[in-house]
Order: C-alpha cells, then structure tokens, then sequence
C-alpha cells in the first residue's frame, strides 16, 4: 500500500435513471460473444430504488446515482479483455464477457450469479440442481468482482456451489481469505489486515491515542472495525466512539445517522482524529455534512476512498482539515488512457453503460464539478434519449482521464489477466472453443506465487504485483492453520508455543524439580544418608552418656538439640524438591534458617566453653565467666533468625511464580519475595558462623585427644567456602535445576559442620576406648596444664631476675646451697624466699587439672 496525504477538493456524477430490466437480456449491462465467457460484477450505480407500490413485488428495480470510477472499471475490463484476444496469449481462442450493475445491493447481485450459474448453449436461462456439478457447464467460466466485500461474501458461496472461480479487483474483507467458507473466491488486492495495522502503526506513530471510528453497518465495516480494534489495542491506541452508518442509500435513517454521527464528532472536542472506512458516496454525505458543520479533524482513509477524485473535489473540502490514507499499488496505465481517448467511437448497442455516460454527458458536460452532479439528478429518461444524437459535439476527452484511480483500473485488469492465464493453462491440450472444453472447477487460476502451506504465510516481494509474494515460514510462538494466509496467528497465551512452521500451538511443559528426577533422588539420598547418621550419632552417645567425650561434648542435651538442628536442615532440603506450592515456598527457607541459627547458636556455646575452661588470660576469663549463659544465648541467637524469618513471611512473602524465559517450558519456580530478606537471613547465619570461628580458632591449641576447636574452625571454614561460592552459582543459573543448587550447599555446609563436630568423638568412642576414661583425661589434662604452668613459671622467673639487683653468676649457682628434700634442688635467689620449683609446679598442675576438668 501507498501512504500519501491530501488536502480534499470534489466531484461526482450521479443519476437518478437507469433503465429497467424488461427481460434477461436488458439485465446485461455490457455483452461481447467470444468462444469462453466471462462474468463481470461493479456497481455502477450507488443504490437501487425502492418500489413505491404495496404489496411489494419481486421485481428487480432500477438503480439511481452513476458511478463515474466503477463505470471506468468495466471500461478496463474490456480494454483487458480485448489486449488478450490482440495478442498470443490464448493463441485462437477469445474471451467474451457480460458485464453485470450490481448497484452496490447484494439482492441484485445475486440475480446476476444466478444467470452466471445458468446452463450453457440453451435457449432459456435455466439453473439445473444437481448433487455432482463436475460436468456441469455453466454460461461463464469466471466472475471478475464484485467491487463491495460484501457483495463478494454472498456472491461468492453461491458460484462455490459450482466452484467458479471468482477474482475481485476491490474486495478486500479480511475474512474473504478463508478458503473453506469462500474455496472459490481470489482477489488482486491485500486483505483488510494489512490496512489496519499499518493504520494502527500510522496512528501509534504519530502520538494519537484517543481516535473516533465511522463504518458502514454491512459485513465489510464490521469486519474492518473488529480487524482495526484488534491493530489499535495491540499499539495502545484507544477508540473513544464507534459510530455505524446504513450500508445503502436508499435506507429512510441513513441521513438521520449521518447528523448522529457529526453530532458525535462535535461533541467528543478531545478526539481529532477519525478512521473511516467507508464506501465513497457514504463518505461525500458525511463530508458535506460535516463542512456544513465546519468540523476540522484528521481524517484517516481507508483504501475504497482514499484516492477518489469526486472526494478530493468536493467544493470547500479543504475545510474539512487533513485527510491521511492508504492506497493500493498501482502500475502504468496509459494504453487504458489510450482506450478512453476512442471510447467515443466505440458501438453502444452492447454497453449500456457506456450509453448511459454518453447520455449525462451531452446534458452536464458544460457545468463545472458539482453543479455537474447537480445537472445529472435533475434530468429525466426522456431528456436524456433525446439527445443522444449529439453526443460527438458534445464530447469532453480530459473527463475519464480525470476521474482515473490508477489503484483500482490496476487491479481490474491484473484480475482479468490471471484468469486469461488460468484459461491458457487448460487449454494446452484441448480445444477451448468448445464451451464444454473444461469445467470452471477445473481452471486453477494462474499464479505469479506458488500456494503457501499451512505453517506459512505470504510476504510480499519488490514486483509492484500483489499476487506476488514469498512463502515464508511462520516464525516462533506463531501458526497458520490455513493455505495462502497473509499472516500468522500468534500464539498470545503465555502457556503455548509454536516452533518455526508450526500449524497449531502447543501446551507448555511445566518443569520443575520433580521427585522421579534422577538428580533430586541422589540429592534426596544424601538427606537420608545424613539422616541416618544423625541417629548413629545419638545412639552413640546415648549408649557412652556417662564417658568423658560426651560429657565434653556439653552433655547429651546439647549434642541432642545440635543433632536435631542438623536433622531440621537434612529435612529443609525435601520443601526444595517436587511441585512448588505457597507451603513449600513460605517453610523450606524459614526451617533452613532458623534449624541452621540453631546449630550454630550451640556450637558456639561450645567454642565459648572451651575458651573459658582452657585460657590462661584473667582478663578474657572474668569476661566468659560474666557472658557465659548458654540458654540465653541459645534463645537470643535463634531467636533473632525468628524474628527475620517472620518479618520475611509477613511483609514480602515467598510465592511460587511461573518463568517464562524458556521459549518450550514453564518453569515453575518459588520466588523470595524479598532479595533483601533472603539475604538478611543468611547474612545473619554467616555472623553466627564467623564469631563461632574466631572462638574456635582461639582455642585451637587443646590437649591432642581433646581438639574439639580445632574441627569447629574447619567446620566453619567449610560453611564460608560453600556459601561463598553457592552466591555466583544461584545468580547465574536457571531453570528447574536452580533448587538444586541450594541443596547442594546446605547438604555440604551440613555435613562439614556434621562430620566435624561429632565424627573425631565417635572416633575415640569405638576405635579409641582407653583414652575414654577419666583417668586418661586427667593425665591428659594434668600433662597439658604442667606445659603451662611451667611455661608461666619460667616467664615469671625471667622477669623477676630482669628487675633484681643484684645477678646470680655461674659461679652462685654452681656452689648454692643443696639440701635433699624430697629430691629436689633448691635455688635461692639473693633478697628472694626460696622456692622448691618442681613442686611448686606439679601443684599447680593438679590443681588447674581439676579446674579444666570440672569447667568441662
């Protein structure tokens, strides 16, 4: 299509008269014997008048107001006609045609396919009934037209009773393309589809999104409004009002619905601009209403009017504002100039048409514009016969040349030649001047393309044809469920797909991490795995309760309430697996959490004891002793992770989402609801953790069978590498597997903290009996505590012979005084009371000895 924009000025030619139908052979507007027929359907005239009798009669009536643009369509339809039989195209084979004035009404059109169905090389007009019309010859072999959709649309299911092909040059109904309610029906020009929405673009485009839309009440504007409400909604462009006008003239409230309808345009002073789709007559009421008015809008124009001269001519158009439309593509046509500047030689007894121009002409042709159109409705039958004798004085040859739409004589000619080509495919091999040479089921017209298949659509190529086109595949997530579609359907609900040359759409599979998933089974072994240790482990302990490895462990209470965290976590690992659901997603982060907050909380309950139980600073013991409280620091600890989780699940909720970023799948996922809060709660654990370190790290150096710190720090550390690296990974991935992901760390962080805390004591438990007894620890203690008590003995002694005064040489303590008490030596220091150091040592060692074993 053409976009162009034109300030309007307008014509047109109109009549009140044409000749009644006396008998069938007056129904032919215009006739031409030839070996193939073929049928032609225009409007000629605007309306068909209304009998004034009653009862009314089913009698075919005359019809008022001639069409100069439609007239000059037939014209092009012979002129093609008569190029084809000039030239080799059909080598001894003519083409005739009838021409029939469809006057813009279905009912008279369908007159006219009644007599295209009426059986060839008979006297009388007679329409057979059949259930097999295969070899059926009717008086025609194709029907070019009708130039209304409308039309087209009952015209059309009554030549498919037959299959005769029909090709419009002006029907552009977008529902026309379905080839099971129309299998017989083709056309030169794009469907409505394309006209809407390059209309809705134009109107996006331009920053318009508040528009009033008029049509006409028939099937063409209907159809045109729903396509265009369709286009304007897809690029947010909104309709403020819809108004519908009577599809023909004739109708008694056609006038009352155009005032109805400016009334409305002047009302509504926020909308400047309005789509029209309309017939070209319907749009000259409007507009002389609407300059009466002086209504200033934005006009868009559909196709049928937007290049028409009697429109563009209209006196005072420019009033009117801006009027934007679109057009059909168009080629040369001056041989069919050439034609109109000899139509006035041309015989009239077979075109009434051509007649009936002559007759208005010889009476208007002196007026100008549209005091011609005056002139025409105000000359009667008679006036007009009378004249016709003159009609070479008379002759104007710049008017028909005026009135051209290239578009439209294009696409009438262009029809009249794929049915020649069509034609020419079936006579290769048969003799065509036999009427009954072939059946118009038969004739498969020709084509510049070949059919696109379901699962394509046709593109348009640079040929200024439009029965020119590439097939091309629909892309994804659209389908063509039908041959030959201008365009694909998109598949608009999120929950389906279509590949590339699809004919339907597809459900999405939804995904997530299901239970029959080989990787969710291995990460559910390792839950149970960990599971069963965890009950080893408290049987363990239960059976040896009263062996100092428990005791040191804080007693059975405190392994229990730690094993029970770590079992909560193994179990926090099944809300991740399965169907997500609004349970799942609120508990499998909260029980991590808190179950996590939980074993840490007593693990450094621990780390606190051992510091206070091992370390020699006075300073750091007074503050364990004062801060040491390990159920309140269990309830603070864990509670504090409550208190995060519940603010979490009140305010900013999980919730399971579905992800569409996969093109064949929907992911089905739990969303946090809250980043700020998932990471709030594992920032809180990772405090937990690095406080639980730095205290286990200090009391790292511990007697060799009781190196409980030194496995809390390697347990901690382990927790610190698995989430430090768990947050780039769960950034990064997507899709079912990303629960997975999560699994994975709280199963490694889990059991390193596990293994580390409770595998070294059930080592000593079984493998290392004899070190599991009192008397062992004693010693093992007593050993540890004579190390320190001698290394804080020898540091005291240095510093007390830093500050005396007087030095003890090598010599005062070779010859100091020895006595033999108790096998010791003693050594006297000058200003000093002696001290008997073994002794004084070995008693300070028992009685440390029995403080660590009583803090432990």
């Amino acid at each position: 299509m053409a976009l162009f924009s034109l300030v309007l000025i307008p014509f047109v030619i109109s009549s009140d008269v044409a000749s009644a139908c006396q008998n069938t052979d007056d129904f032919v507007g215009a006739s031409s014997p030839g070996d193939i027929i073929i049928g032609g359907l225009f409007a000629v005239h605007s309306e068909m008048l209304h009998p004034e009798e009653h009862p009314i009669k089913p009698v075919i009536q005359n019809c008022a107001g001639f069409e100069i643009q439609i007239f000059l369509q037939t014209l092009a339809m012979i002129h093609a006609i008569e190029m084809i039989n000039n030239s080799t195209l059909l080598s001894g084979v003519t083409l005739g045609y009838e021409i029939y004035d469809t006057c813009a009404e279905v009912t008279k059109a369908m007159a006219s396919a009644l007599r295209f169905l009426s059986k060839s090389n008979t006297s009388k007009d007679i329409v057979e009934f059949k259930c097999n019309y295969s070899d059926y010859v009717p008086r025609i072999k194709a029907v070019t037209g009708a130039s209304y959709s409308e039309v087209s649309m009952a015209v059309s299911r009554l030549l498919a009773l037959q299959l005769i092909p029909q090709v419009s040059p002006a029907s552009s109904a977008e529902i026309l393309s379905d080839k099971i309610r129309f299998p017989s029906f083709l056309r030169t020009i794009p469907s409505d589809f394309h006209q809407t929405r390059a209309m809705a673009h134009l109107i996006c485009e331009s920053g318009w999104n508040w528009i009033g839309v008029i049509a006409t009440d028939d099937d063409n504007g209907r159809f045109a409004l729903e396509s265009f409400g369709v286009q304007a909604m897809a690029n947010s462009v909104c309709i403020a009002f819809k108004e519908m006008l009577p599809a023909y003239l004739s109708d008694n409230t056609f006038h009352t619905k155009v005032d109805c309808a400016i009334e409305k345009i002047v009302k509504e002073t926020r909308v400047n601009v309005i789509v029209v789709f309309m017939r070209q007559f319907h749009v000259l009421k409007l507009f002389k209403k609407a300059i009466e008015r002086n209504v200033k809008k934005i006009w868009i124009a559909s196709d049928n009017w937007s290049t028409a001269v009697k429109i563009s001519t209209m006196p005072n158009i420019r009033k009117l504002g801006t009027v934007v439309g679109f057009g059909f593509k168009n080629k040369d046509v001056s041989t069919f100039q050439d034609f109109l500047r000899n139509i006035h030689e041309r015989p009239t007894e077979n075109n009434k048409f051509l007649l009936e121009y002559i007759m208005l002409l010889s009476v208007c042709a002196h007026l100008d514009n549209y005091d011609f159109q005056m002139c025409i409705s105000s000359q009667s039958q008679y006036d007009l016969m009378q004249i016709v004798e003159n009609k070479h004085q008379i002759w104007r040859d710049d008017f028909l040349s005026a009135n051209i739409e290239p578009g439209f004589i294009h696409s009438t000619i262009l029809a009249v030649y794929a049915i020649a080509h069509a034609i020419k495919g079936q006579c290769k091999d048969r003799n065509c001047k036999d009427p009954s040479a072939f059946a118009p089921w038969e004739k498969v017209p020709s084509t510049c393309s070949q059919h696109c298949r379901p699962g394509q659509m046709k593109k348009v190529t640079e040929s200024p044809h439009t029965c020119c086109y590439e097939c091309v595949y629909c892309p994804e997530n659209h389908y063509s469920n039908r041959t030959d579609m201008d365009y694909c359907y998109r598949c608009h609900n999120k929950t389906y797909w279509a590949p590339v040359n699809s004919t339907t759409c597809y459900r999405k599979t939804i995904h997530f991490l299901d239970w029959s998933d080989w990787f969710a089974i291995f990460l559910l072994l390792l839950s149970a795995f960990g599971v069963v240790l965890i009950f080893s482990i408290s049987a363990i302990f239960t059976k040896n309760l009263s062996t100092p490895v428990v005791k040191a462990s804080g007693g059975l209470t405190v392994c229990y309430v730690i094993l029970l965290s770590h079992f909560l976590i193994f179990l926090s690992t099944v809300f991740f697996i399965g169907e997500p659901t609004e349970f799942k997603c609120r508990t499998r982060q909260a029980l991590f959490g808190v179950s996590f907050a939980l074993c840490i909380s007593c693990i450094l309950i621990k780390s606190l004891k051992i510091l206070l139980a091992f370390s020699f600073d006075p300073k750091l013991q007074n503050f364990l002793k004062c801060a040491y409280k390990p159920i309140t620091i269990v309830f603070i600890c864990t509670g504090i992770q409550v208190i995060i989780c519940t603010f979490w699940l009140i305010f900013r909720t999980p919730f399971v989402k579905q992800n569409f970023s996969i093109p064949r799948a929907i992911i089905l996922e739990c969303n946090e609801g809250s980043v700020v809060a998932f990471g709030i709660m594992l920032g809180y654990i990772a405090a937990l953790a690095f406080i639980c370190f730095i205290c286990a790290f200090k009391g790292r150096k511990l007697p060799e069978n009781y190196n409980e710190a030194k496995f809390i720090t390697f347990g901690m550390l382990i927790y610190f590498i698995a989430w430090i690296v768990f947050i780039p990974v769960y950034v990064t991935t997507f899709g079912k597997y990303l629960p997975a992901v999560e699994i994975i760390v709280i199963l490694i962080s889990n059991y390193g903290i596990l293994c580390c805390t409770f595998f070294p004591k059930c080592y000593i438990i079984i493998y290392k009996q004899e070190t599991n007894t009192k008397s062992a620890f004693l010693k093992m203690i007593y050993t540890y505590s004579s190390k320190s008590v001698g290394s804080i003995a020898v540091s005291q002694i240095s510093l007390d012979s830093k500050s005396s005064s007087s030095r003890i040489t090598a010599s005062d303590s070779c010859n100091a005084e020895k006595s033999s008490v108790n096998g010791n030596c003693h050594i006297q220091v000058p200003g000093q009371t002696p001290a008997k150091e073994k002794v004084a040592s070995k008693s300070a060692a028992r009685t440390l000895s029995r403080k660590r074993l009583s803090s432990i």
